[in-house]
């Protein structure tokens, strides 16, 4: 026994003792670094301001097997009550046109002429001859390694049943080099297409040739950057206001892209948030995401709502550029804490095999 009985400090006392300390210390910094236990200490000082989402509400649950990793959700324009949806890569290349009332699955579309390397996005809008199209991006590249990557171009079915169509593919690489991407925004009464690139610190907004030629590979420049990790967004009703999301918030901006930020919206708890897209009122956004089966209404504050009225006009722009759509006060606060919240597991993962040593 040490002086006043205390246990001498050794080697393995001291391993004990760090061991209970380091490991729930660096658990709980990690929970409300990258859970957003409390999103506002990520915004000290940022000028940023967030909108709760109070009224947000799940609508419906899905119990269809076929629907396990929801990863893009576009609104039908063919039919009242009706949003297609995709499943992530692996998902093969089907679209299932979901009930937003009910969740049921009322049609299974297979698209027979493509592959699905990584599906991760859908718009809706029209094509050069005005038909009403889904256009499909098999976009994603989490490697940052395909030569090119490719939109399909698939006619909105006029009858929900189960079927076979084909697509018309457009191939387009980026000019600074191959990039991941979850996100093809559409022009709801023009063939006018944006993808949004998915990047830890910030995304990139490439605009496709209007409109887009089957005759060559695009090379995509970008116009803007923007949030990091932007796993979906969507074009409103009347293609006067956009939405981009990632894992935590939905951004809505006025205009065409890049736009100008009208507000950021905190979005539902969600496992994994991948998908989004307007309500046919444009008053609200409907949310859903892999590992999940709960289909979200987020009601909009009145400055964020659409008009709903349908143009062809793109409505009010920003300048163009490298305009910046992100508050100049602010910052992109969930890549902040990914990157906080890597580094902590990193010292806890580094911690915990010295002390096993």
């Amino acid at each position: 026994m040490g002086k006043g009985g205390r246990v001498p400090s050794t080697p393995e006392t001291m391993r004990s003792r760090l061991r209970r300390l380091v490991v729930p210390m660096g658990v709980a910094v990690l929970g409300v670094v990258v859970l957003g236990v409390g999103p506002s200490i990520a915004f000290v000082g940022s000028g940023s301001s967030a909108a709760a989402y109070d009224g947000a509400r799940i609508v419906c649950r899905w119990s269809d097997p076929r629907l396990d990793e929801v990863s893009g959700i576009a609104l039908s324009a063919v039919h009242a009550g009706i949003a297609w949806v995709h499943n992530d890569s692996g998902g093969g290349p089907y679209l299932y046109a979901l009930d937003t009332s009910t969740c049921a699955v009322r049609a299974r579309v297979r698209i027979s002429n493509i592959g699905a390397r990584d599906i991760e996005g859908i718009a809706s809008g029209v094509d050069a001859r005005g038909r009403h199209v889904l256009w499909v991006g098999d976009v994603g590249d989490n490697r940052d390694s395909w030569p090119s990557v490719r939109i399909h171009a698939v006619v909105e079915p006029a009858s929900l049943r189960d079927q076979s169509v084909t697509a018309q593919t457009y191939r387009f690489t980026y000019r600074d080099g191959p990039l991941n991407a979850e996100t093809v925004l559409a022009m709801p009464a023009a063939p006018r297409l944006w993808v949004v690139t998915k990047q830890l610190a910030q995304g990139g907004i490439y605009p496709l040739p209007e409109p887009p030629s089957t005759a060559t590979v695009s090379k995509l420049s970008r116009i803007s950057t923007t949030y990091g990790l932007v796993t979906d967004g969507a074009i409103s009703p009347s293609g006067t206001k956009y939405v981009l999301r990632d894992y935590l918030w939905a951004y809505v901006f006025d205009g065409v892209p890049p736009g100008r930020q009208i507000t950021r919206i905190t979005l539902p708890v969600q496992p994994q948030g991948e998908a989004i897209t307007w309500t046919a009122d444009g008053r609200a956004l409907l949310a859903a995401g892999e590992r999940d089966s709960a289909l979200w209404y987020v009601p909009l504050p009145t400055d964020a709502r659409d008009s709903n009225t349908p143009t062809s006009s793109p409505g009010p722009t920003a300048s163009g550029g490298d305009a910046d759509p992100r508050p100049t006060s602010g910052s992109a606060t969930w890549p902040v804490a990914l990157i906080a919240g890597g580094a902590v597991l990193v010292v806890i993962l580094v911690a915990t095999r010295w002390l096993r040593r």
